[in-house]
């Protein structure tokens, strides 16, 4: 089964791609049943047109879009990691997943991060309801990370051993909710 981590966050000196990053390697050493893509909305932003169109499929996808279609079209479960921007999520992730058509049958993890208290709880549900447009199955689950600066350190380690518990919960969850959903 195909996940792909989106790493939402335009921002250079993003902490919510610390987050992906280290669940991503965690994804790699624990899971490896999955076969794991990694999008930093960073990379693609600057090669999207102006506008929105939508790719209905592989071969509508512009030449310098076509690596992200083929990850978009393929992937079975999206893991989004994605900081809280005004009480939602960034419009760099709504710009990547619009061009793209509905994602019917397909699998969303939220996690969500913040380097304030309330950890990004109304950006997670306002995922619930973009998921829900999507036409995307929910994975109850979520991964809620306030206080994202005291877990990690500068080069992305994690230094708040508590908060590892809570990882492992997640990404079985999202083991059991799919993989197992599929035997």
């Amino acid at each position: 089964m195909k996940l792909t981590i989106i790493s939402s966050s335009p921002r250079e000196n993003s902490t919510s791609f610390i987050l992906a990053n280290f669940l991503k390697q965690e994804i790699e050493e624990k899971y490896k049943e999955f076969e794991l893509n990694f999008i930093d909305v960073r990379e693609w932003l600057p090669k999207m047109d102006l506008g929105q169109d939508v790719y209905s499929d592989l071969s509508k996808v512009p030449e310098k879009l076509q690596d992200l279609g083929k990850v978009m079209f393929e992937t079975d479960v999206f893991l989004i990691v994605s900081p809280e921007y005004n009480g939602s999520y960034s419009y760099a992730l709504k710009k990547l997943l619009d061009h793209f058509p509905k994602q019917k049958h397909k699998y969303f993890a939220i996690a969500t991060s913040s380097t304030g208290a309330m950890c990004g709880m109304r950006c997670a549900l306002a995922l619930q309801h973009y998921v829900i447009a999507l036409f995307g199955t929910l994975i109850p689950q979520m991964l809620i990370t306030p206080l994202v600066d005291k877990k990690f350190d500068k080069d992305g380690n994690l230094v708040d051993e508590a908060f590892q518990k809570s990882v492992d919960v997640y990404l079985n969850n999202i083991k059991e909710y799919t993989l197992d959903k599929k035997s």
